[in-house]
C-alpha cells in the first residue's frame, strides 16, 4: 500500500500530505467512514467541533487497532469560543470526545475579524502547546493581516493555515506568503465541491492522459504544489480511489494547465469580512 508522504512544520513535526477530511458528516456516520478510511491507507484525519462528529472520529480510533503514534488527528476550536479561557475548556471538551491525552494539530477555526478574539485565541493556544497537550497550532481561514497581527503580538508563527483551495480558486498570492513565511498550506474543498471542476476539459483530459480519475487529478495537482490535502467522502470507493492519487504523478505541463483555471472562484465564505456565530 502506498503511504502518505510527510511533509515538515517548522516546529519540527511532520504531517500526512494526504488526509482525510470528515466535514457534512454525521457523528454515526464518521465512525464508520474514518474506519474505511483507515482500511484504505489514511493516517491523517481532519475534524473540528462544529462538524459534530469527533466522538464519532474518536470511536474509529478506538476501534482502529493503530497506534496514536501512527496517526495524525486534527480538530478545530469554534468561533464561539474563542477567547483565552474559553479556548482552554473548548479545547478539553474536544480531547474528551475525540479520546485522546495529546494532539496532533489544534487550529483556529475561523479569524472572525470584527469579534477580534483571535489573538487572546491565538495564546491559549500557545499555552496548550506549552503544556504539551498539543504537539502543533495553526490556523485556518487567516488573511495575511490576521497571519502578520497573531505573530507580531505573540513571536510565535501557525505551523499550518488551512484556506478553500481548489484548481478555480488556487491562492497563488498566499501560498506565496505563506513559503515565505514557513507556513503549510492545507486545502479544504479540494475538488471544489465536485461537479463543473471534475467536468472540465483539462482536468478530463489529463485524467485521460494518466489513466486517472479527475478527482485522482486534482488531489495529485494540490500534492505536486505542496499543498497537504483533506478530500472528503462517505462512499468506500471513492474512499479508496481519492488516496490513490498518490499514485499519480503529473508532470510540470499538467501542473501548469491545471494552475491556469484559476477563476477566482471562491465558494465559501470571504475571512476577511465573515463572522459566524
Amino acid at each position: 500500500m502506498t503511504t502518505s508522504p510527510l511533509v515538515s512544520f517548522s516546529d519540527g513535526n511532520t504531517i500526512p500530505q494526504l488526509g482525510y477530511g470528515v466535514w457534512q458528516v454525521e457523528d454515526d456516520v464518521a465512525e464508520d467512514v474514518v474506519g474505511r478510511a483507515f482500511k484504505a491507507g489514511y493516517r491523517h484525519i481532519d475534524t473540528a467541533k462544529i462538524y459534530g462528529n469527533e466522538a464519532g472520529v474518536g470511536r474509529a480510533i478506538a476501534n482502529s487497532g493503530l497506534d496514536h503514534d501512527d496517526i495524525f488527528i486534527t480538530t478545530k476550536l469554534w468561533n464561539a469560543d474563542q477567547g483565552y479561557e474559553s479556548t482552554l475548556a473548548a479545547f478539553e471538551e474536544s480531547m474528551e470526545r475525540l479520546g485522546l491525552e495529546t494532539l496532533d494539530l489544534y487550529l483556529i477555526h475561523w479569524l472572525q475579524p470584527k469579534q477580534d478574539k483571535y489573538v487572546d485565541t491565538w495564546k491559549a493556544l500557545i499555552e496548550l502547546q506549552k503544556r504539551g497537550r498539543v504537539k502543533s497550532i495553526g490556523v485556518s481561514n487567516f488573511t495575511v493581516e490576521g497571519l502578520e497581527r497573531i505573530v507580531a503580538e505573540t513571536g510565535v508563527t501557525p505551523v499550518i493555515n488551512q484556506v478553500e483551495l481548489h484548481p478555480f480558486f488556487n491562492q497563488s498570492e498566499l501560498r506565496a506568503y505563506h513559503a515565505e513565511k514557513g507556513i503549510r498550506t492545507e486545502a479544504w474543498s479540494p475538488l471544489g465541491q465536485g461537479g463543473e471542476l471534475l467536468q472540465n476539459e483539462t482536468i478530463k483530459a489529463i485524467a485521460d492522459k494518466h489513466g486517472a480519475t479527475p478527482a485522482q487529478v486534482v488531489i495529485a495537482w494540490h500534492l505536486a504544489i505542496g499543498n497537504v490535502v483533506i478530500p472528503k467522502s462517505v462512499t468506500e470507493s471513492r474512499i479508496v480511489e481519492n488516496y490513490a492519487a498518490l499514485d499519480v504523478s503529473l508532470d510540470a505541463a499538467d501542473v501548469e494547465a491545471i494552475n491556469a483555471l484559476d477563476n477566482g472562484g471562491r465558494i465559501g465564505a470571504d475571512p476577511a469580512v465573515s463572522d459566524f456565530a
